[in-house]
């Protein structure tokens, strides 16, 4: 896909890794719109910085891990807006995400819905309502952010990890339901932005997992996405940008 002159959707772009793929589709010469939660200053600085390049913006308020009716009222909202904002979509970006600790023992049903919702309804119902848009002209694409506990679940985080997984399993199955006119992969990040809590002994233990013994970059993970938004014949693909975390316990 040449993406000069078409339009991504990134959710959950103001900030983050999010902000670093908004960034990367519009060097590409893409026009981007973006959602947030509540980022309202750093959604209008990445807005900005969008424009800055050249490029339109869009930017819109979005919650799909606390509304009853998120396919309505989110999904097919957001689309919606970005189509009207933007006048066509062609790229979508699941990522949004809610990186929370939820602990089995202390599991309770409300933390369970807000992070899951996100990950699963979130992602399932905008490209339910993107995927028209994205056919439309023969050569949309999806791409999921995923990470390594959609393969081996992270300690005391079971909702995310649930989450992940059942994200792994939506981009395959997009990825035979769509085809062949939108391509579906998903992106796994490893480490490249530690949270803001990080202590300085879990950054470096983190980077010791890793083959590389280093953090990435959040451009790194953009810079994939933006590779399997162009990529002619990839789908149902998963790429690992985590430095070889995936593989570090063999070594």
């Amino acid at each position: 896909m040449e993406l000069h002159g078409k339009v991504a959707l990134v959710t959950g772009g103001a900030v983050r890794v999010g902000k670093a793929i908004a960034l990367a589709f519009a060097y590409a010469g893409a026009d981007v719109a973006f959602s947030y939660h509540s980022s309202g200053a750093e959604a209008d600085q990445t807005k900005r910085e969008i424009e800055t390049l050249g490029r339109r913006a869009y930017a819109a308020q979005a919650d799909s891990g606390n509304v009853a009716d998120c396919r309505r009222l989110v999904a097919e909202r957001l689309v919606a807006e970005t189509v009207d904002a933007l006048g066509r979509l062609d790229v979508l970006v699941n990522n949004a995400s809610l990186w929370k600790r939820t602990r089995f023992a202390e599991l309770t049903e409300a933390d369970w819905d807000t992070v899951t919702n996100i990950l699963l309804k979130g992602a399932a119902f905008t490209s339910h309502a993107a995927a028209p848009h994205l056919s439309a002209h023969g050569d949309g694409a999806i791409v999921n952010i995923i990470d390594l506990s959609a393969f081996i679940p992270f300690p005391n985080f079971i909702a995310h990890s649930a989450g992940k997984a059942g994200l792994l399993n939506i981009t395959r199955s997009l990825a035979i339901e769509l085809a062949p006119v939108v391509r579906v992969n998903a992106v796994a990040p490893g480490p490249v932005l530690p949270p803001p809590n990080y202590s300085e002994k879990q950054i470096r233990a983190a980077a010791e997992r890793t083959l590389l013994g280093r953090w990435g970059r959040a451009e790194d993970v953009a810079e994939a996405v933006v590779f399997l938004a162009r990529a002619p014949f990839v789908t149902g693909s998963i790429v690992e940008v985590d430095g070889g975390e995936h593989l570090a316990w063999r070594k």
